[in-house]
C-alpha cells in the first residue's frame, strides 16, 4: 500500500507499508532528498535492508522508521527475515 507524499522543507515523505509478507509499491517519483516511512502492518518482525548497505531498519510488527535518500540511483530492498520480500526503489 502507498499512501500519498507529504511535503516537507527536506524533500517529500513517502509511506511504504509492510503487509501480508511483502513490501507495498515502490513510490514513482522518489528524489534525492526525500525519505520513506516504512510502516510494518504484518504480524511478523521484517527490515527494510538496502542491497548497498545504506539503511538496515529492523521493524517489530507495529512499528515505524524512516529512511532519507540523499542521491540518485536505484537500490533493492529486502527483508533479511523474508528473502521473498523485495522492493526496487528508483531514486531519481
Amino acid at each position: 500500500m502507498l499512501l500519498p507524499a507529504a511535503a516537507s522543507a527536506e524533500g517529500r515523505i513517502h509511506i511504504v507499508v509492510m503487509a501480508k509478507m511483502r513490501f507495498g509499491p515502490a513510490p514513482p517519483d522518489l528524489r534525492a532528498g526525500d525519505a520513506i516511512e516504512w510502516v510494518n502492518d504484518d504480524i511478523f518482525r521484517h527490515t527494510a535492508t538496502a542491497s548497498d548497505g545504506s539503511f538496515d531498519l529492523d521493524l517489530a510488527a507495529g512499528a515505524r522508521g524512516r529512511t532519507a535518500f540523499g542521491k540518485a540511483g536505484a537500490v533493492m530492498v529486502r527483508c533479511r527475515f523474508h528473502p521473498g520480500m523485495t522492493l526496487r526503489l528508483v531514486v531519481g
